[in-house]
């Protein structure tokens, strides 16, 4: 077990209106009326008010190719990983030098060395941490990264671990590519960053820690699912594989981890009080309501983070569980943070806020 006890979201400084967008990004993407009318409705119905960009809308048009968008994400990926890595660490009370272990996610670009690596020095992270970038898990990643440094801080119970995740979805924007694929993603993707602090168990009773436990972790790949989410990566770069299959694949398979999960540990879907699910759009969050048989208002968090800033592939998970830790549920709240990614896979994290004597436990 450990515990999560810092989040930090990060955001770059260019925000538009998704009118803004849809404007600025039809004639990149067909100059044929009767597709920029499908572009509008599409974007209209996406559940996104607001994005933000890791550059002035009006520059996209001039990025000229993969090599020159996958240098900005580099640049400009660095500077928003550095920002959350260090508001999260003072959140926590930690210093770059208390890290032990990074995990490194994004599936917007590719470095070699990779931008964990050019945290080190840039931080003053110890030259002994270890480090593990991941490439490819998607939108699931933020997710299934809080699984994995959990699985490092149950054999680690007196270290302090990070998950760092970037992902600047509009350099991926297709420009003359009028497929429902990159229309729906380029009315859906915003830019963005967080960064997630975790503690042993040990460490985390020896200085205090506050947050939520990380008690249980699921994985599943569900078969034949190949075609609906992923990269077809080319000269241009990485052109969005997005099928209207997703919503299906939760209908048939979702409720049965999530409640296999909790049964594991004592529980029903109705003892669980605080949801993060990935808000990977209208359809997505829909499904997972209907599969879980969920409230209204339960993952009511998840829209908001869709309306606030779009889907922000595995970093958009978390900036729905720092919200839910920004409300501090109550003590013994029972939550369960999920997304899925290209696979397809799903990852469940069962979490729970420690009752009041057992906080520093």
């Amino acid at each position: 077990m450990s515990r999560i006890v810092a989040v930090a979201p990060a955001l770059p400084s260019h925000s538009y209106s998704q009118s803004e967008i849809t404007a600025a990004l039809l004639p990149m993407i067909t100059d044929d009326p009767g597709r920029q009318a499908v572009v509008r409705r599409l974007h209209g119905s996406s559940g996104v008010e607001t994005r933000h960009l890791v550059m002035p809308l009006e520059q996209y048009s001039k990025l000229a190719s993969f090599r020159e968008s996958n240098d900005l994400f580099i640049s400009a990926g660095t500077e928003l990983a550095e920002r959350a890595l260090l508001d999260a660490l003072a959140t926590a009370g930690l210093a770059p030098v208390d890290v032990d272990f990074l995990l490194f996610t994004s599936v917007t670009g590719i470095a070699a060395p990779s931008i964990d690596a050019q945290l080190v020095a840039r931080l003053g992270l110890r030259p002994d941490v270890k480090r593990l970038p991941s490439f490819g898990l998607g939108c699931v990643a933020g997710a299934a990264g809080i699984a994995r440094v959990n699985d490092y801080l149950v054999g680690h119970p007196d270290e302090i671990a990070v998950l760092v995740s970037v992902e600047l979805c509009s350099l991926t924007v297709q420009q003359g590519d009028d497929s429902m694929a990159n229309i729906v993603a380029s009315g859906l993707f915003g830019d963005g960053a967080a960064a997630v602090v975790m503690a042993g168990t040990d460490r985390a009773a020896r200085l205090g820690l506050p947050g939520p436990d990380v008690i249980d972790t699921r994985s599943r790949l569900y078969p034949d699912t190949e075609d609906v989410i992923g990269w077809d990566i080319g000269g241009t770069g990485f052109r969005i594989v997005l099928s209207a299959g997703v919503p299906e694949v939760i209908d048939r398979n979702f409720a049965e981890d999530a409640a296999g999960l909790l049964a594991a540990n004592g529980l029903t879907i109705d003892q669980v009080g605080a949801w993060a699910a990935h808000p990977g759009g209208p359809k997505v969050l829909e499904a997972f309501e209907r599969a879980l048989e969920l409230s209204d208002g339960a993952l009511a968090a998840s829209w908001r983070s869709l309306a606030r800033v779009g889907n922000l592939s595995s970093a958009a998970v978390l900036h729905v569980l720092a919200e839910l830790i920004d409300t501090v549920p109550t003590p013994g709240t029972n939550g369960l943070l999920f997304a899925l990614g290209p696979g397809v896979t799903a990852e469940l994290v069962l979490l729970r806020w420690p009752d009041a004597d057992m906080a520093v436990a």
